[in-house]
């Protein structure tokens, strides 16, 4: 598996102990099978260049818990999601909301050496808290996930992943045009998701419809 990182450093030695816990499914190396994506990435503040650095994963045998699998749904991603970030409650339906999709969806990600998912950014975030609010149907979510081509990441979360992995080297990523491209990629998504979270879902399913019951986890539309 050849993946890639996006940062302001040059790391040939990554370390799993010095990950931050807050990530999106907690401690580990954040990395994307994407080249030009980790570059964006690498490109957080305008005028500073980054680097993309390469890897080979030799994935056999380890076991890996994918979320695009057929068997799950947005709703195992935003479980996670909820495991890890920060997100502000302001309401009784959210705090009831967090601890039921916990409670049914939750994935202990530390079971698994790698987790294969969407990429939160700070739109995607926007996204799951909008869903938690009430104001979004799980099928919107699911389309939001799509907005902006972020693609997947994949994240390695034990020993045993890091130990397979091999530093291949890295590529310079300039802030022109990188930081530029990162950029349009967010505000043409934030704009397309205005449009679609202006609209009500008659036939989708809402946070408050699964509190109430009656929707069954293997729900079609859910998935």
């Amino acid at each position: 598996m050849e993946l890639w990182h996006g940062s302001s450093q040059i790391i040939a030695s990554p370390r799993l102990d010095i990950g931050r816990p807050r990530n999106d499914y907690g401690r580990g190396f954040y990395t994307t099978p994407h080249r030009e994506l980790a570059k964006e990435w690498a490109c957080q503040k305008k005028g500073r260049d980054g680097f993309a650095n390469h890897y080979e994963l030799d994935a056999e045998d380890l076991v890996v818990l994918n979320l695009e699998a057929p068997e799950y749904s947005v709703l195992h991603w935003i479980a996670l999601l909820l495991q890890h970030r920060i997100f502000q409650i302001t309401a009784g339906v959210e705090a009831e909301g967090k601890a039921m999709l916990i409670e049914r969806f939750g994935i202990n990600a530390d079971d698994y050496d790698i987790v294969v998912g969407y990429r939160a950014d700070d739109s995607y975030f926007s996204y799951a808290a909008s869903f938690l609010a009430n104001t979004i149907s799980v099928r919107q979510l699911a389309q939001a996930m799509r907005l902006g081509k972020l693609g997947t990441q994949v994240v390695l979360k034990s020993a045993r992943a890091f130990e397979r992995l091999r530093y291949l080297g890295y590529e310079e990523a300039p802030s022109h045009p990188y930081y530029a491209l990162r950029l349009a990629r967010d505000i043409e998504a934030r704009e397309d998701y205005r449009k679609l979270a202006g609209t009500f879902d008659r036939d989708g399913v809402y946070l408050s419809d699964i509190l109430r019951g009656g929707i069954s986890d293997d729900d079609p539309r859910l998935f």
